[in-house]
């Protein structure tokens, strides 16, 4: 008949087993980070393994009593070894991270040292065994890490958003009960492992959420210049398109490099990107902040405002100052933007990105006056 922390354990190493397949499933987590989370999973397998091992084996007089020291200084190595191993999921290497590391080196040497001198564990005559003079200084061990980890956790627990930080948090804090409980009830009350076990489970979902989060910044930011995507450009237009009305003062503009091609012809495509990365820091400078910037194409821009059109045809003045200001600082080539706007107001009942057409009709006149004037 199977005791019930033996229940326990069994179902935290078959929980452990079906998050490695998660892992190995997951072609978006690197091979390096799979292997991390595999090494983490297995220390906590193990070291549950040699926890349960040295309960089964105290009082068993048939096990040889070297065994039972083996086991138990196995499980006094490996436990503090999975706190460590679930600080390592977090990538942080910063001091308290060496810290840790170096407390975790410690124990290791410690409890190799104590398994020869009877410091850790001593057994009686019916093989069961106490804890030595020495079981203190494992427990500031021990403390040591769970502090260490505590900071770690709430210094990863930052890169998160307000709402996820908080889930972090309390899962940090579920950890904590579970190993005080077992500590402080003793006995039967085995509930270190299992609250380790569902803790990395849920710090799994929290690395799948802040990937998820970090690709959707990288997607919604260009690359190149910083502004907005394209792809952030569909995302809010299409959200636009689901209002109702779109704001009294909605205002688009959109914007051209003029003579890129003869640029990325004359001095190369290092100098056209040079030319882009102007023209988006002109134009961000022109439009204020508070106002969205995209990058839709090559070398194409749009910006949505709400304002009137004495402040759009302001953005226009204040793009040529900055344009040719930067064109003083540049050698080599000048940067010249078309433009053109459109307002809700003159075009009532049209769509966002009906709208944005008609701001491009308008960019285009002005950039057909711009290649006129110079023949």
């Amino acid at each position: 008949m199977l005791s019930y922390y033996t229940i326990l354990i069994i179902l935290c190493w078959m929980a452990l087993f079906v998050l490695c397949i998660l892992v190995h499933e997951n072609s978006w987590i690197s091979g390096k980070d799979k292997r991390l989370f595999y090494l983490t999973y297995s220390i906590i397998a193990f070291s549950a393994l040699a926890e349960w091992l040295g309960v089964q084996l105290s009082g068993n007089e048939l096990s040889p009593v070297w065994a039972l020291k083996i086991v138990k200084c196995a499980d006094y190595i490996l436990t503090p070894l999975a706190g460590g191993a679930i600080v390592a999921q977090m990538k942080l290497r910063n001091t308290c991270y060496k810290v840790l590391i170096g407390v975790l080196i410690g124990n290791v040497v410690f409890q190799i040292i104590a398994g020869f001198n009877g410091w850790m564990i001593q057994i009686d005559d019916y093989h069961r065994y106490s804890h030595g003079p020495l079981y203190g200084v494992y427990i500031a061990i021990y403390f040591a890490v769970i502090v260490l980890t505590a900071v770690e956790f709430l210094i990863f627990s930052l890169s998160y958003r307000k709402h996820n930080r908080l889930s972090l948090i309390a899962a940090f804090i579920m950890l904590i009960a579970g190993i005080s409980l077992q500590e402080i009830l003793g006995g039967e009350y085995r509930t270190a492992y299992i609250s380790m076990t569902i803790v990395v489970a849920l710090m799994f979902i929290h690395y799948a959420e802040f990937y998820k989060m970090t690709s959707d910044e990288q997607l919604l930011k260009d690359s190149l210049c910083g502004v907005y995507s394209r792809y952030a450009y569909m995302k809010d237009i299409e959200y636009y398109s689901r209002m109702a009305a779109l704001p009294e003062d909605f205002t688009v503009f959109v914007f051209d490099i003029n003579g890129l091609k003869t640029v990325n012809d004359t001095f190369g495509h290092d100098a056209g990107d040079e030319l882009i990365i102007g023209a988006a820091l002109c134009i961000q400078n022109a439009v204020g902040n508070g106002k969205k910037c995209y990058r839709i194409g090559g070398d194409e821009f749009v910006v949505v405002a709400n304002m009137e059109k004495e402040a759009a045809e302001e953005i226009l003045v204040r793009l040529a100052e900055e344009t040719k200001k930067w064109s003083e600082k540049n050698t080599k080539f000048s940067l010249s933007l078309s433009s053109g706007f459109a307002r809700i107001k003159d075009y009532q009942g049209l769509t966002a990105e009906e709208l944005v057409k008609k701001a491009d009709r308008a960019m285009y006149r002005s950039k057909a006056a711009y290649y006129l004037s110079r023949g």
